[in-house]
């Protein structure tokens, strides 16, 4: 049976926000995400539909705090809170956040793109 650990992905981003080792699982990827800082990623889904995440993620917080918003309300998980995080969603993450999450991968190859070409733009500007 195929399976996924953190200590044995390797790390595949390493920014100042974020550092993220990513697993393939059957037609889904697993995350392993540890967020250092306070992220407010908003500005990096601009050109996705809305300029909001439209990949559906089931996840786990392992540390830390995540809120989810959505144009009409936002959720918020804690340490130890299990969440499925719809699409529509900007994602809002306190300093020492980690967080095991699953997402189709097709879907979330399609934001990764986006989110990618928007962070180097923001690295070029900077």
């Amino acid at each position: 049976m195929p399976s996924a650990n953190p200590a044995t992905t390797p790390v595949a981003i390493e920014i100042p926000e974020l550092t993220g080792r990513y697993a393939p699982l059957g037609d889904y990827t697993i995350a392993f995400e540890t967020y250092p800082v306070d992220v407010d990623p908003a500005p990096y889904f601009v050109g996705l539909p809305d300029d909001r995440c439209q990949c559906p993620h089931w996840g786990v917080v392992t540390a830390g705090e995540l809120t989810f918003r959505w144009p009409d309300h936002s959720e918020t998980y804690r340490a130890g809170d299990a969440y499925y995080a719809g699409p529509g969603h900007l994602p809002l993450i306190t300093a020492g956040t980690s967080v095991v999450e699953f997402s189709r991968t097709a879907e979330l190859e399609l934001t990764q793109a986006v989110i990618g070409a928007n962070l180097e733009r923001a690295r070029v500007g900077a």
